[in-house]
């Protein structure tokens, strides 16, 4: 699966490595079709993409939410056939921000073997701006390294785009962001959460709520992902079609 001007270039191992995952994990992935199937090069070894690592990053943080293979399964056929790796990645940063922190420590080789890059003091720089990285934990070597953002960040480091307007763009997506957390959260507790605590006794009422409240986050999400897509597309077509 190769969109744009990029082969496929690894193979199973390498792309699990990268990923942080198992190659059985890619391949049980594979028959599930939450992965699309490799580029079949010379001698039948299948190759694949950044599509492919975009959306194993992107399985792994649907994960983190909470939801089943099959909710996964469900959720990804409702996304576009053909979304690029930068597409997918941020999608996946829009998951990923209602996600808890989950920050490692990584010595310098290993985060650029997780970056699939060599990565300069400039590019460092950047991913720390955009606090992907930041100072490892007392007593710690490397750097504080957010999973969650690292694959956005390194694709971001390609984009041409002034880094000053990628930092200012963060900015508005955290600022709308948590803005739009705080609304829903206000509303959970005035219209479900206030209700329920009235109703404490009732049995079903009880259960129906810790049934909402592991699904909430995952609705919301995708909630939140479909209506800025489409808010996005509308926007940039009012905005280049009326030049």
């Amino acid at each position: 699966m190769a969109t744009g001007t990029e082969e496929p270039t690894l193979t199973v191992d390498e792309l699990a490595a990268r990923a942080g995952v198992t190659v059985r994990t890619v391949r049980f992935y594979s028959t599930r079709g939450l992965l699309p199937p490799p580029v079949i090069g010379p001698r039948r070894v299948g190759h694949y993409g950044r599509e492919h690592l975009a959306r194993l990053a992107l399985i792994e943080e649907l994960q983190h939410q909470g939801m089943t293979l099959a909710a996964i399964e469900r959720y990804l056929e409702q996304l576009p056939p053909d979304m690029s790796a930068r597409d997918l990645a941020i999608h996946r940063a829009l998951v990923a921000s209602w996600a808890p922190d989950k920050a490692e420590d990584m010595t310098r080789a290993e985060l650029e073997r997780r970056a699939g890059r060599t990565l300069t003091e400039p590019d460092l720089g950047l991913l720390t701006a955009m606090a992907v990285l930041g100072p490892p934990e007392a007593g710690g070597e490397g750097y504080r390294v957010d999973p969650g953002l690292l694959r956005l960040g390194v694709e971001l480091l390609d984009v041409p785009i002034a880094h000053e307007t990628i930092l200012a763009a963060r900015t508005v997506l955290l600022e709308h962001t948590r803005s739009a957390a705080q609304e829903l959260t206000r509303l959970f507790r005035d219209e479900v959460w206030s209700p329920y605590r009235e109703r404490e006794s009732d049995p079903e009422h009880v259960a129906a709520m810790k049934s909402l409240s592991a699904h909430m986050q995952p609705m919301v999400v995708q909630a939140l992902v479909t209506a800025f897509q489409r808010s996005l597309k509308e926007e940039l077509r009012a905005a280049f079609t009326a030049r």
